[in-house]
């Protein structure tokens, strides 16, 4: 019987492009935004993600991702 705790070949390589998501499916969410800043979502938080979303669009995530 096989170990299965070992890695397989396939395990390390690299994950493909078709697998990997950019956010693009589906509209940033105000909370979202919040979220990616490390931050808990609150009332006042949520509502400048929010400003800052109608006036940046979804460049306002730029500034939290690589």
């Amino acid at each position: 019987m096989a170990d299965e705790s070992q890695s397989k070949p396939e395990d390390d390589l690299p994950t493909p492009d078709h697998l990997l998501h950019t956010g693009s499916e589906r509209p940033i969410d105000p909370e979202d935004l919040v979220r990616l800043s490390g931050r808990e979502p609150t009332p006042e938080r949520v509502a400048e993600a929010r400003r800052r979303l109608e006036k940046e669009g979804a460049a306002a995530i730029e500034r939290y991702l690589p």
